[in-house]
């Protein structure tokens, strides 16, 4: 038994030698004969030719001229918003509506404390009755001072001829003359007495219209129908000039806002059709009342705003909207999204038959919808590949069928 394992070992140290060091020799000595190989042909031009066409479903498409919308990402707005401001001081001394609210043009909001200016508007009301009594006492002094003015200048003429004629001494014309003097300043002194009655008047009007006006101030009122957003003022707050009593939006009509790219703002005019969608999924439609001449200095955007019917107060102020505003019509093509696909260098675009063979030309997306994708840059009629353009390169054959046709398929013309 021992003799077996040695001789086992020995078996297997030669193997082990011989796979090692006589590799080579194994090889030449057990390796089979070669085969000789005989390389193929190459293909020739007139076997390309005779390459099996591949088979493809197209459509025949012509362009349609459809609205080519501007789409634009905006919100709504509230087509007026104010915060309705105290002008005087004054407790409040009305109740507050609450927020939510609806209010109409005029409407109070908040009502002040008269305090004391009533009273001031009867004082200057008495000023005014005083200062109208005193226009007759002016004019009768005026009245008074021009009769004495005339008496005086008849003496003083009477004087004069009378010294010329020597019957009237020197001191007889002087003191004529000193009282025509003091009548002309009679005169204007009864004069500014009552101008100074019509000025008093002036006055107390000024008074008056500034007490009335004052009142005024104390009743807050709504300038417009809308909706409150805040409650008004509590009952018993003290108000100070600038102090907020509510705030005022008007939502109907509503305002959609946009901001459009330097590259589209050329194809919106005001008073085009609009539509808008909202995050929510709801549609609505208006038309375009505003288009900025001037750019945002940071965005280069110009801002557009559309009118939108909102009756039912439904739409929101800040809502997010995608917003479509309709333009010149441009020739497109209708087709299925899955003919578009991607060539070599990643450029998008459909696979068309020509004659017997397959080409590939690039398309701009327009917009997508619910039938298909809306694609320009393609001729006015072309056969597009729908089935089967992934698996062909523009110049291969291809024998299209045309699902419009029954079915049957036709080598492409």
């Amino acid at each position: 038994m021992r003799l077996f394992s040695i001789l086992a070992a020995i078996v297997a140290a030669l193997v082990i030698y011989a796979f090692v060091f006589e590799r080579a020799w194994l090889k030449n000595t057990f390796a089979p004969a070669e085969t000789p190989v005989t390389e193929a042909p190459a293909p020739t031009p007139e076997d390309a030719t005779t390459t099996t066409a591949v088979g493809v479903v197209a459509i025949h498409s012509r362009a349609q001229d459809i609205d080519s919308a501007v789409v634009v990402r905006g919100r709504t707005e509230a087509q007026r918003q104010v915060d309705v401001r105290a002008e005087t001081s004054g407790r409040i001394i009305s109740d507050p509506l609450r927020k939510g609210a609806f209010v109409e043009a005029g409407q109070l909001l908040c009502q002040l404390d008269p305090g004391t200016r009533k009273a001031t508007l009867a004082e200057a009301r008495a000023r005014r009755a005083e200062a109208e009594t005193r226009i007759p006492e002016a004019a009768a002094r005026l009245a008074e001072a021009e009769a004495r003015l005339a008496e005086a200048q008849i003496n003083d003429t009477a004087a004069s001829k009378l010294s010329e004629s020597g019957y009237a001494s020197d001191t007889r014309v002087a003191s004529t003359r000193a009282a025509l003097s003091s009548g002309k300043a009679a005169v204007q002194a009864a004069k500014s007495g009552l101008d100074a009655a019509s000025t008093g008047i002036e006055a107390a009007d000024a008074i008056i219209a500034a007490a009335r006006e004052e009142l005024t101030r104390l009743e807050i009122n709504a300038p417009f129908k809308g909706l409150l957003e805040s409650d008004t003022a509590e009952l018993g707050s003290l108000m100070q000039p600038g102090e907020l009593c509510g705030t005022i939006i008007q939502l109907d009509p509503i305002k959609l806002v946009g901001f459009v790219p330097e590259t589209a703002v050329d194809r919106i005019v005001v008073g085009a059709k609009a539509r808008a969608k909202l995050v929510s999924g709801r549609e609505v439609g208006g038309e375009v009342t505003f288009l900025s001449r001037s750019a945002d200095p940071e965005t280069r955007t110009f801002r557009v705003e559309m009118t939108v019917p909102n009756p039912d107060l439904t739409l929101r102020d800040g809502q997010t909207a995608e917003i479509m505003i309709a333009s010149d019509g441009t020739p497109a093509h209708l087709l299925p999204q899955s003919a578009l696909t991607l060539n070599d260098e990643g450029t998008l675009g459909v696979r068309i038959v020509t004659g017997d063979a397959a080409d590939f030309l690039p398309v701009n997306l327009m917009r997508d919808s619910p039938e298909g994708v809306w694609v320009t840059g393609l001729p006015d009629a072309v056969d597009v590949i729908v089935i089967g353009q992934e698996y062909v390169i523009a110049g291969v054959p291809v024998t299209a069928s045309y699902p419009g046709d029954g079915g049957a398929e036709e080598q492409a013309q």
